[in-house]
């Protein structure tokens, strides 16, 4: 599972709550299980969904690669209600514990950036769920192009972020290349006017790859919606989330 090297580290992670609310989206996930459950958060970084499925009286365990983020999500988790563990999709290996729900928040699901590295993330996932258990991934539709709107005059922000003060962020875009979208994240502490800069790539797969690339790793359906109210997938949708059932 890649890492992005700037969020691995602190002085960056702790960036990523106050730039990054899980408003309908956590709502959504929060209020998906309807009876306590098993959950695996693949990607959990700072913890913030995660945290509130476990305070809804779920067993969950959360996995990111990322020392910094995982420092973060440990230190919220004053109730000790998570297991939190470092380790990436592609390894994870919990013998032979089972989930009856994973997620991937965040849209963790395109930092895998072709089909092996997809199908190897899913198929591990898919060994630890439960007979009749499910997945949920989240994707930017590839069909509303939405990194043509990652520009510092679109983008720019500020937060207040604990501990540093007013922050400033925006994206740029540098490159795109097929599916692949490489972007910069510019954040400048307005106080002293240091500025750290983190570049990721995304993965932009459409519908028909991802229905594809589950059923490839042996999932036997998959309903896929288009919003966090529920409404169903179409191209005009801003999101793919993909529920896939084994």
């Amino acid at each position: 599972m890649p890492v992005d090297d700037a969020f691995a580290l602190h002085d960056m992670a702790v960036f990523y709550d106050s730039f990054n609310i899980h408003g309908e989206d956590g709502d959504f996930y929060e209020a998906y299980p309807k009876t306590p459950c098993r959950i695996l958060d693949i990607g959990c970084g700072t913890g913030s969904v995660t945290l509130r499925l476990a305070r809804r009286g779920h067993q969950v365990t959360g996995i990111d690669p990322a020392p910094g983020m995982l420092a973060l999500a440990k230190a919220k988790d004053k109730e000790g209600l998570v297991r939190w563990i470092a380790a990436n999709a592609f390894d994870l290996n919990l013998d032979r514990e089972q989930f009856d729900l994973i997620i991937m928040t965040g849209h963790v699901f395109q930092v895998f950036l072709d089909d092996e590295e997809t199908l190897l993330a899913l198929t591990n996932a898919r060994r630890h769920l439960a007979p009749g258990g499910q997945m949920i991934i989240e994707s930017r539709n590839p069909l509303l192009r939405a990194w043509e709107g990652w520009t510092e005059a679109k983008t720019r922000n500020t937060a207040q972020v604990p501990g540093i003060g007013s922050v400033e962020v925006f994206y740029q875009v540098d490159r795109t290349e097929g599916e692949h979208v490489t972007f910069d994240a510019t954040f400048t502490l307005l106080e002293t006017g240091e500025q750290r800069i983190s570049r990721s790539c995304l993965r932009f797969p459409g519908s028909g790859k991802i229905e594809q690339l589950f059923k490839a790793a042996g999932f036997t359906s998959i309903d896929m919606l288009g919003w966090w109210d529920g409404r169903s997938f179409d191209p005009t949708s801003p999101e793919i989330i993909a529920i896939a059932s084994v």
